[in-house]
């Protein structure tokens, strides 16, 4: 457990406006537990009393008590017992299933949480062109300001290993962007804005890589499926990413499907996928670019097929979510609240400011700015 973040911080934090009446019931203490991930591909998980157990045929190769988990991540195909997608359920503890590549398969869910009216609120914004937009601005305002300072912190840090006027170019016209961004009110002149500052971003990308160049060269973004080894990483950091606030949004009371971004697509969490972009360049980028910098990853953590797809080994999976792990438990202020929190805590604060700010509680969804 790292840190505790409760309803009363948030009050604190905004003068009182945050918490008008009652509490919902995603506003209780949330604390930062251990997340299981489970790389082995021909295990199965099962339920041993309050246990989740982690068998291959008849050898078990893992016991971890429920009460210490947040969530569950599975890598595989055997899939689990039904009375541990039941315990997950009533415990609130997250189980996803995904391919061993990282592609998103399935995730169960319990009861519903949350109010009711949350929820139509939530539907009744996303049918509305207009509020969806004020909401969306900011996420992406949020994203494009993370990749600039992505890039500043790159010249400042590296200014002897790194072209630094190229990347001060690009930053600027990402500051431009990012006040288009904030002010634009139409959907899709929002995603063209968005889609353009991408393609400047990554466009300089591959100056962030200070190691093993000839193997983590970087050209452009390759997603499905991802053509090199350092699209390979971006897409599982990614995947994980997108569970961590899709499961946050579950645990505020939101629909992680209905999203005010992108749109509505049978199994895609839109509203994951909206709120995670504030953190993709801070935090997922940055991630995967600290574990190239580092050698925490390295060329034999790859393996390519003969279609060109670029996948990570079994290895790589388990040295990038070691450190994953404790990336989530590095503490941050964070720059709304001006409180210290783990990262692994910043998906809920956000999903708990977006349902704050769909009640009324708040003037504006304030995005996750990191500098």
């Amino acid at each position: 457990v790292e840190r505790v973040v409760s309803a009363e911080t948030l009050q604190k934090s905004v003068g009182g406006s945050v918490l008008k009446g009652r509490p919902g019931n995603g506003d209780a203490m949330r604390h930062l537990l251990n997340t299981l991930f489970v790389l082995t591909e021909d295990s199965y998980l099962a339920l041993d009393g309050e246990n989740v157990v982690v068998l291959q045929d008849d050898k078990t190769l893992g016991r971890f008590p429920l009460h210490t988990l947040e969530g569950i991540l599975y890598f595989g195909y055997k899939g689990a017992s039904p009375a541990l997608m039941g315990a997950c359920a009533k415990n609130e503890i997250g189980l996803c299933f995904l391919t061993p590549n990282g592609r998103f398969l399935a995730r169960v869910c319990g009861e519903t949480r949350g109010n009711v009216l949350l929820r139509k609120k939530q539907y009744a914004v996303a049918e509305n062109e207009a509020e969806s937009c004020l909401i969306a601005r900011n996420m992406i305002a949020g994203k494009l300001t993370n990749a600039r300072w992505v890039l500043e912190r790159a010249t400042r840090d590296h200014a002897l290993r790194v072209d630094v006027e190229r990347l001060k170019v690009v930053s600027a016209a990402l500051a431009d962007s990012a006040k288009l961004a904030a002010d634009t009110e139409k959907p899709d002149m929002l995603r063209g804005i968005e889609g353009e500052a991408a393609t400047r971003y990554f466009g300089v990308f591959d100056e962030l890589i200070l190691q093993s160049k000839d193997d983590f060269s970087f050209k452009t973004r390759s997603r499905r499926p991802p053509l090199d080894n350092m699209n390979a990483m971006l897409s599982f950091a990614y995947a994980i990413l997108a569970n961590d606030c899709a499961a946050a949004l579950e645990s505020v009371g939101l629909d992680p499907y209905v999203g005010f971004l992108h749109g509505d697509r049978p199994g895609r969490t839109s509203l994951a996928l909206d709120i995670m972009e504030e953190l993709r360049p801070c935090f997922a980028d940055r991630f995967a670019l600290s574990c190239v910098n580092t050698r925490v990853l390295r060329p034999e953590h790859f393996e390519k097929s003969e279609s060109g797809a670029v996948t990570m080994t079994d290895a790589g999976r388990r040295a990038f979510l070691a450190a994953y792990q404790e990336k989530k438990r590095e503490q941050i202020t964070h720059p709304f609240l001006g409180e210290k929190l783990p990262w692994g805590l910043v998906p809920y604060v956000q999903a708990l400011l977006l349902a704050r700010y769909l009640r009324g509680d708040l003037d504006a969804y304030p995005p996750f700015l990191w500098k």
